[in-house]
């Protein structure tokens, strides 16, 4: 699990701070799939109100603050701290960064796309990410 920032202006703080930025809130599954939900921001309480996680699940995040609530959740909470490491054995969150890095890849091309129209793009990278890519997919379409 583990939140973005796509657009806005590159003048002054970036990540977090940035100002003009849409947070996407990311879960990738241990199956493999990516599920991404825009937020109005990064706060605990709009974080712990999306349900795409079952209870007793165990959940890996970075050291983000807002993640703070899911220690008190019903969920087996583990955090990685970047500041020293980016895995610890199995427990890691590359999976869903390499997601957020393919998916700003992949917008980066069309050169600033309109907010109202975010939605489609976001879930074409969604899509990809799930499905495979075009040449994957056409050689399963052949006879």
């Amino acid at each position: 699990m583990n939140e973005s920032y796509y657009g806005g202006v590159r003048k002054g703080k970036r990540s977090r701070g940035a100002a003009g930025k849409v947070p996407v809130f990311g879960l990738l599954k241990r199956s493999g799939r990516v599920y991404t939900v825009m937020t109005p921001n990064a706060r605990k309480t709009t974080l712990m109100s999306i349900s795409m996680i079952q209870p007793d699940s165990i959940v890996y995040t970075d050291r983000f603050s807002s993640y703070d609530a899911l220690d008190v959740s019903s969920f087996h909470h583990i955090r990685i701290n970047h500041s020293k490491q980016f895995a610890d054995k199995h427990n890691h969150i590359n999976g869903i960064e390499n997601f957020w890095n393919q998916a700003k890849r992949h917008l980066r091309r069309f050169n600033g796309i309109p907010r109202q129209c975010f939605y489609l793009f976001r879930k074409e990278c969604e899509w990809r990410s799930n499905e495979g890519s075009h040449a994957e997919l056409l050689t399963h379409l052949t006879c």
